[in-house]
Formats: C-alpha cells, structure tokens, sequence
C-alpha cells in the first residue's frame, strides 16, 4: 500500500476533527515535522481554492487552521444541517459578537469566572480569537463563527452589526439589556458608551 499524501492526511485530519489545530497539533498526531507541516497546509489551502465549484476552504485563525463551508455558501444552507453551539457557550458566544472587540475581563464581569471555560472552549472550536491586550485579552469572532450563525460577513465590524439585529427578534441576551449599556473599546483604543439593547437602532 502506497504511502498517504500529507496534504490528505491533513485534509481527513481538519474533517474528522471538527475544529482548528496548530500545525504544533498536526505535527503531533500525524508525525511530520511542523515545517513540512506548514507548507503542506498552504499547498492544500490553494489546492482547494481551485477546485471549480466547491463549497470548503481552509482558513488560518489566530496560528489555526481549519477546514469549513465557504460563508457565501454557508448562509444557503438549511438550518437542521448546522451544528448547534452548547447552550453554555450561546450567551457568551453572543456577547463576543454582540461587544467586539471585547476585552475578556469584561465577559468574566458579566458572566462570572464561568466565563474563562467558555472563552477556552470557544477558542478551541475555533469561534473566536484571543490577543493579549494589555492585562487582558480582547475577543473577537472568527470565519468559522460566521458560518456557524449563518452570518454573510466574516468582517468583525459588519459581523457585530448583523449580530445586533438578529438580538432585537431572538431574545438570546434577554434580561442583560441594562448591562449592556457599557463602555465599548474601540479599535483605536478610544471609549465609547453603547445604548441598551432595546434603544440601540
């Protein structure tokens, strides 16, 4: 029997696995040094953006790759065919979206210290990113939230304001609207105050 590809293994591997991987991760399970890794990964990444017709890509997010349906493709797709977020990491989820760029200290004000698991579990699915921020870290959605919500934008700033108007008819922050009257960073650094939920246009 021949020897399997890297560039299939890899493939298989992002598939089967159902989130993002470091190429530290791949290199481990698979046995290939992360060099050849790497190098394997952006070989397949422009293998399959030149499949005609195909409906996955391979994005890197925060030092992680991962397989996925490409969001022009993904907001077509029926609705029993995606995958559900645990109702633990909905809220926090949310909120990500709904405040980013967001710093983690906040979250964990408004959810408690439940909220560094949800802020771990998210990353590992590959929903969010995590960037040292001073003292904290500020979150901000991924492509692979985008596709998980059915939102068209994988932009953070248009992913927010999408966000913002599916809360007004979902309900899923519901009861947090006056702690959501907050202090909003900006990308700049710059401050600035948010209306409530309801009031917000």
């Amino acid at each position: 029997m021949s020897e399997i590809p890297l560039e299939t293994l890899l493939e298989a591997t992002m598939f089967s696995a159902g989130k993002s991987l470091s190429p530290n991760e791949f290199s481990e399970v698979l046995g290939y040094d992360e060099e050849e890794v790497l190098e394997s990964l952006s070989n397949l990444q422009a293998t399959i953006k030149r499949r005609k017709g195909g409906s996955l890509q391979i994005v890197e997010i925060g030092g992680k790759w991962a397989i996925e349906v490409k969001p022009n493709i993904a907001e077509h797709l029926p609705k029993e065919t995606k995958s559900d977020l645990p109702p633990k990491l909905l809220k926090a989820a949310s909120l990500i979206a709904y405040l980013q760029p967001m710093p983690q200290s906040r979250l964990v004000e408004l959810l408690g210290p439940k909220a560094y698991d949800h802020i771990r579990e998210l990353a590992q699915s590959g929903l969010i990113n995590r960037r040292r921020d001073g003292n904290t870290r500020r979150l901000t959605t991924t492509r692979r939230f985008s596709e998980l919500f059915g939102c068209p934008h994988t932009d953070r700033k248009k992913v927010r304001e999408w966000f913002r108007e599916m809360v007004h008819t979902s309900g899923v922050l519901k009861g947090m609207e006056d702690s959501l009257a907050l202090r909003e960073v900006e990308e700049d650094g710059s401050i600035q105050t948010t209306l409530n939920v309801d009031d917000e246009e």
